[in-house]
């Protein structure tokens, strides 16, 4: 059984969804050219010493090339990230990034109906 997220969380993985979309745009904006990526959904852990960040990549054929590219520079983000929430937390998340495929999954659907 799940455990409800606590307020806390939801505002910090609120906060961190909306401060990585900018960063994403802007100081970050090398990692992703060429192609449309954004921050569908965050998870903080209990502790908020983890982030999940679920990215959504279009095309969608990129998002191996955009992941490996998150991955490689984890270490810039999460420096970007820790510039903008140093205030509203004690620690900077661990930052791990996932592939939101909901939107391939859909698309796949659609065409099968089709």
């Amino acid at each position: 059984m799940e455990q409800q997220e606590s307020q806390r969380q939801q505002k910090v993985a609120r906060q961190i969804q909306k401060d990585m979309a900018d960063i994403l745009i802007k100081e970050c904006a090398d990692l992703v050219k060429g192609v449309m990526a954004s921050v569908t959904t965050v998870r903080v852990s209990p502790d908020l010493g983890y982030a999940r960040i679920y990215v959504s990549v279009f095309p969608f054929a990129e998002s191996e090339r955009i992941m490996k590219s998150f991955e490689e520079n984890n270490w810039r983000i999460r420096r970007a990230l820790g510039t903008r929430i140093r205030n509203q937390v004690r620690v900077v998340p661990e930052l791990t990034f996932f592939l939101d495929d909901s939107l391939e999954y859909i698309q796949n659907i659609d065409n099968l109906l089709k």
